[in-house]
């Protein structure tokens, strides 16, 4: 896991959050309000997540800086205060120095940790007990030997102890386990305390604002209706008929001048010829055939719609008591 410096990661930062960077904002124990120094630095991963504030604890130990997980602080806006909770003289003492120069590897970030795991409450000033007290002193919950021994070579703690009192002891606690973390996989989630920010522990004001959101509703415009009815008109149609007719002609025998015999002559009553006669007739008859087919169907057509709405936003408005502020 890399870290990066705020200014180094995003160089726009202090640029666009303003007077309200916290850099420089003084730090203090939630203990007993003492002051501890200042943020010089804040520290984030490759995804731009605030992992470390880095404190000058001028006011502790003069020249030293380190590293408090962001899930360890608690921001004061008003008063330009950033809480260190549970952050104890013993912790700065034995928490590695930062350097700048140096990156901040998985192993330092480790010797970080294993500080803050282990939890101590500075006993108050009103519980010092003179040196020939009878009561008998509960002896600090050690951290693990090896890191001591790990900084104590770093560093040669010297602390005068004035006279009259005995040195400041941390109240025994219980020691959370030491998790047995992996470099390969580790995360910062695993450890949420140290590097989860508490929404109420930090002055947090949500500004909203209205968005548009376009959607489709399909609804019914229209409707086609096709059906039939019937017409009627009149078709003239021509047919062409043949009629029979009877013509009666007259004419001479050619051989007028042959005497007919007395069987031809016999003479008939009431000899009639009958001819039948015929013509045609229109015999008209309908039939019912297909003129032309009609196909529905429907297509889609594509149109842009542009509308217009108001939409409001919140605007952060920042009012200060102090024009020092």
């Amino acid at each position: 896991m890399v870290l990066f410096r705020l200014h180094d990661f995003d160089a726009t930062f202090h640029k666009n959050v303003g007077e309200h960077n916290i850099n420089n904002y003084d730090v203090y124990s939630d203990i007993r309000d003492d002051k501890v120094g200042s943020i010089k630095d804040v520290l984030v991963d490759e995804a731009g997540s605030l992992r470390y504030l880095v404190i000058d604890t001028a006011f502790w130990v003069q020249g030293k800086h380190v590293l408090l997980p962001i899930g360890r602080c608690r921001v004061d806006d008003t008063n330009r205060r950033v809480y260190a909770k549970g952050l104890t003289r013993e912790q700065v003492q034995y928490l590695p120095e930062y350097d700048e120069l140096e990156q901040v590897n998985y192993d330092y970030e480790e010797k970080v940790r294993k500080v803050y795991r282990n939890i101590y409450v500075q006993a108050p000033l009103e519980t010092m007990t003179p040196l020939e007290t009878e009561i008998p002193l509960e002896a600090p919950v050690a951290l693990d030997s090896d890191f001591i021994n790990n900084q104590q070579q770093e560093r040669t703690i010297h602390k005068e102890i004035p006279a009259f009192a005995e040195p400041l002891q941390p109240i025994p606690q219980p020691v959370a386990p030491q998790p047995v973390n992996n470099r390969e996989t580790y995360v910062y989630q695993q450890e949420p305390d140290l590097y989860e920010m508490n929404e109420h522990e930090h002055n947090t004001l949500r500004l909203y604002e209205e968005r548009l959101i376009a959607n489709k509703q399909r609804v019914k415009t229209g409707e086609v209706t096709l059906g039939k009815h019937v017409e009627t008109e009149t078709v003239n149609v021509t047919v062409p008929v043949e009629k029979e007719r009877v013509i009666v002609e007259r004419i001479t025998p050619i051989d007028t001048a042959r005497v007919a015999s007395t069987n031809e002559t016999a003479f008939k009553n009431k000899e009639v010829v009958r001819m039948d006669i015929y013509e045609e007739t229109p015999e008209i008859q309908k039939q019912a055939v297909v003129k032309e087919e009609v196909r529905v169907k429907k297509v889609v057509e594509q149109d842009t719609v542009q509308a217009t709405e108001q939409v409001r936003r919140e605007e952060l408005d920042i009012n200060t008591l102090n024009d020092k502020i």
